[in-house]
């Protein structure tokens, strides 16, 4: 390949042959990633034909944005002869991951701008600061903060690893403007003040009439209930009674020791109307996951109020809008006695 009569070749030599500069193959080679074969009399750096080869992999490598040390590890590992092996998987695998983040970040950033861009004049502003107060991709950092301040102290880890799962919506990798819109507002709701900026607690106090262990089984009974509820939610279904509806007075009814009778359904009911709401939180939430068609899925609110409307449906009674994911930190009347604390605040 190459002239010389020891078939080695100067570095201008292999920059020529690997059409690149002198000063890319001296950076390679001083990072020891391309080993000389020798040095000439006057000191100057002589390359073995398979120098090619080995920077052809190293350009290969770093135009996928391989990392040099990650590099280093890769021909490390080709050297003994190990080939193409668990440094190279493991480079791929992670640059597959770290694009995948870059792209929905800019596919986050494209729908914000898309979004301040399509606002009336007037709003411009006001949508841009909310959209900047929000990382690209989002994180939902600040939604999970909020709940772990709203949930019973000491509630069981697991327990509120399962609440999270559910009330915390994940931003969607390809959104579309309204769905920036509704995480970024998100965001605002549950980053203000509690009670709206009065001063009240984030911790309802009615989570210390049923204490940790039995918050604990009322929110994994009413986990089940809503997700049977959220399945008749996806079929249209009319608010009815059944299997969903049970479950929900069942969890209740179990937590607090009482029997799933008519009367404890009317109270069940009566309680349940008079708590105070977040509905924002979950209309918004409906937002952030909804199709593409724009219709919402069913989210932990909507399958409450589906289920409030199934109890009053068999009362015949308005049992009205509330409950255990309907409330509002900070907010409401005192927590009554243990015979009508139904609902954790």
């Amino acid at each position: 390949m190459f002239s010389s009569y020891d078939g080695l070749c100067t570095i201008g030599e292999l920059a020529e042959h690997a059409g690149v500069s002198v000063k890319t193959v001296r950076f390679y080679s001083d990072r020891g990633l391309l080993p000389e074969a020798s040095r000439s009399a006057g000191g100057h750096r002589r390359y073995a034909p398979e120098a090619v080869e080995r920077l052809g992999m190293i350009r290969s490598l770093r135009g996928l944005d391989v990392s040099v040390p990650e590099v280093r590890r890769i021909l490390d590992e080709q050297d003994d002869g190990a080939g193409a092996g668990g440094a190279l998987e493991d480079a791929v695998a992670g640059r597959l991951r770290s694009l995948g983040s870059e792209l929905a970040a800019l596919r986050w950033r494209e729908a914000a701008l898309r979004l301040v861009q399509e606002s009336p004049p007037a709003e411009r502003p006001g949508r841009l600061r909310l959209v900047g107060a929000v990382a690209a991709p989002p994180s939902t950092a600040s939604l999970a903060r909020f709940w772990r301040s709203w949930l019973p102290p000491r509630m069981p880890a697991r327990s509120v690893t399962a609440f999270l799962e559910a009330a915390v919506p994940h931003p969607p990798e390809d959104p579309r403007p309204a769905q920036v819109l509704a995480f970024a507002r998100l965001h605002a709701y549950v980053t203000r003040p509690c009670g709206g900026g009065g001063g009240g607690s984030c911790q309802p106090r009615a989570h210390g009439v049923a204490g940790a262990r039995a918050s604990a089984v009322l929110y994994a009974g009413l986990a089940e209930a809503y997700e049977l509820a959220g399945g008749e939610l996806r079929r249209g279904a009319e608010p009815c009674p059944g299997e969903a509806l049970d479950g929900f007075v069942d969890a209740y009814a179990s937590t607090y020791g009482a029997h799933d009778t008519s009367a404890f359904r009317r109270v069940l009911a009566g309680r349940l109307a008079t708590d105070p709401r977040i509905d924002r939180y979950w209309d918004l939430t409906a937002e952030v996951i909804s199709d593409p068609g724009g219709r919402p899925e069913p989210t932990p609110g909507s399958a409450h109020d589906w289920l409030l409307a199934a109890l009053d449906t068999q009362l015949g009674t308005t049992a009205g809008r509330g409950g255990a994911l309907g409330v509002a930190p900070g907010e409401g009347p005192d927590v009554p006695d243990r015979a009508r604390a139904v609902s954790p605040r």
